[in-house]
């Protein structure tokens, strides 16, 4: 069986919401703040990267 790589989504704001997705199936809505160092953080249910714009391609 092989595992699916977790999702990364690209954002414009440096705080953002996660909610998994998919409705019934994903988790419950959490807030993130994404680090002015890093340019990403990682959601702690579903581990989707979520990296901000002006961090594209560089993490």
């Amino acid at each position: 069986m092989v595992t699916q790589a977790p999702e990364t989504r690209i954002v414009d704001a440096y705080r953002v919401a996660c909610d998994g997705g998919d409705g019934a199936l994903g988790h419950p809505r959490v807030w993130l703040q994404i680090s002015h160092e890093k340019g990403y953080v990682e959601c702690p249910y579903c581990d989707a990267k979520l990296v901000h714009r002006d961090f594209e391609g560089k993490v």
